[in-house]
């Protein structure tokens, strides 16, 4: 393992990174944000990012933000994500993602030696349908999720045409790795913000060539399986935030999710107008909403402290 760490402390929030092995060998990259000066932890919140993205950049300030809240906040970039190894932008399975998530937060829990701490998992956009899925597998394991733009459904306006979908399904055995899928500016559609289109454009971590043949068959056949299946399995305490005007995810679905999961404890925070990047792409103030909603949200459900005496 090689392990990094910096101090953040005057602002709050401890950062650290650090490589780890999955079990097929391959090296992981992992992040973590903790709240400083000995300030106890209210709970341990897992972070799944999003296709394309990664943790220590693009969502360092949902980590920073929930560690100055109290929160210990862990991430991992996927296979073939971020700072991970693997082929850059490429999904060769998606229950050996699911498996590599559930195995570093697993024993994440066990390390921090705290079981009295709340556990909760967060996803954005296809980080959303992994934090649901990653609940299936262990459905009392959790305290709750927070899930920002879930990918339950991927819009019609982001799909290829139903025809070049049969397509390129019957030729994706044959060369997965091709990056021939088309499809919308998601950067353009996901971010309203310039300044944060920028950044993604220029942050060497995210993958910006297209979709990868297999990425794309794994991307859709999760998201129908959320769809179909999921929705009305999903039993945890959770709250949903999407922006209105998402082109990326569809909002339509998060609603579906809130009628129809079993949950007894679900919320859902529909903001008419924002888009699909709720935590980092927005305006200034929106951003602040948004965040102000998630921590309050967890406040409710960590409780005080728990003392050791």
């Amino acid at each position: 393992m090689t392990k990094l760490s910096s101090s953040n402390v005057d602002d709050g929030y401890e950062y650290e990174e650090e490589y780890i092995k999955n079990a097929r060998g391959m090296k992981l990259f992992t992040c973590r944000w903790l709240p400083a000066n000995a300030t106890p932890i209210k709970a341990l919140v897992f972070m799944c990012h999003g296709y394309a993205v990664e943790c220590s950049v693009t969502m360092r300030g949902t980590g920073v933000r929930l560690a100055q809240a109290g929160y210990a906040v862990y991430g991992i970039d996927y296979e073939g994500h971020g700072k991970s190894g693997g082929l850059r932008g490429y999904v060769p399975s998606f229950d050996v993602l699911l498996g590599d998530c559930d195995a570093y937060f697993t024993a994440v829990v066990v390390a921090n030696q705290s079981p009295q701490l709340p556990r909760f998992l967060l996803g954005e956009s296809m980080g959303g349908a992994v934090a649901l899925l990653l609940h299936r597998a262990r459905p009392s394991y959790w305290a709750g999720a927070v899930l920002v733009a879930p990918m339950c459904k991927i819009t019609e306006e982001m799909k290829p045409h139903p025809a070049v979908i049969k397509v390129l399904e019957a030729v994706t055995r044959f060369i997965p790795t091709w990056k021939v899928v088309p499809t919308r500016n998601v950067i353009g559609a996901a971010y309203r913000t310039q300044a944060k289109r920028d950044e993604i454009r220029r942050n060497p971590y995210c993958y910006k060539g297209r979709p990868r043949l297999k990425t794309a068959h794994e991307l859709l056949r999760a998201s129908l399986h959320v769809e179909s299946e999921v929705l009305t399995q999903v039993t945890l305490p959770f709250l949903v935030v999407h922006g209105g005007g998402d082109r990326v995810t569809d909002p339509s679905v998060s609603q579906l999710l809130c009628r129809e999961a079993p949950s007894t404890d679900k919320t859902l925070k529909l903001y008419p107008g924002m888009w699909h990047a709720l935590t980092s792409g927005e305006l200034p103030e929106n951003i602040d909403k948004v965040f102000f909603d998630i921590i309050a949200w967890l406040d409710h459900r960590s409780g005080p402290p728990a003392r050791d005496d």
